[in-house]
């Protein structure tokens, strides 16, 4: 016989929490605002004609770095580095609105960028 107690079998629902489903499609839902982020040059990285664009909050921080990429001219096969305020690089799967709302500087998303590793 055994030591744990036999729990009573509870009717199980085939249809899913009305609860769970709302939060679902919130979570699926895109937000389309838009965020400023603000290219800064570091090291001998080339300068661009305009530095600051606005991008849309619910990318992933990737997204970004194509841009940037895309901007520059430069092949998937050229070193960048990017920085959120001179500070740390992002994961490239953080969502541009996580670090809009935790790094902020005067409503803009400020990347530092480079062709070699300037900080830790």
């Amino acid at each position: 016989m055994s030591d744990f107690p036999v729990s009573p079998a509870r009717p199980h629902s085939s249809l899913p929490a009305e609860p769970a489903l709302e939060a679902l499609a919130a979570y699926k839902r895109r937000d389309g605002s838009k965020v400023i982020v603000r290219f800064r040059a570091v090291g001998n990285a080339p300068i661009m004609k305009q530095n600051y664009y606005k991008i849309t909050a619910s990318n992933p921080f990737q997204t970004v770095i194509q841009f940037l990429r895309k901007e520059l001219g430069w092949k998937p096969t050229d070193p960048l580095f990017t920085y959120i305020n001179m500070t740390f690089s992002p994961a490239p799967d953080d969502t541009v609105n996580n670090l809009f709302k935790c790094f902020a500087t005067d409503g803009h998303l400020i990347v530092n960028y480079s062709t070699n590793a300037a900080w830790g």
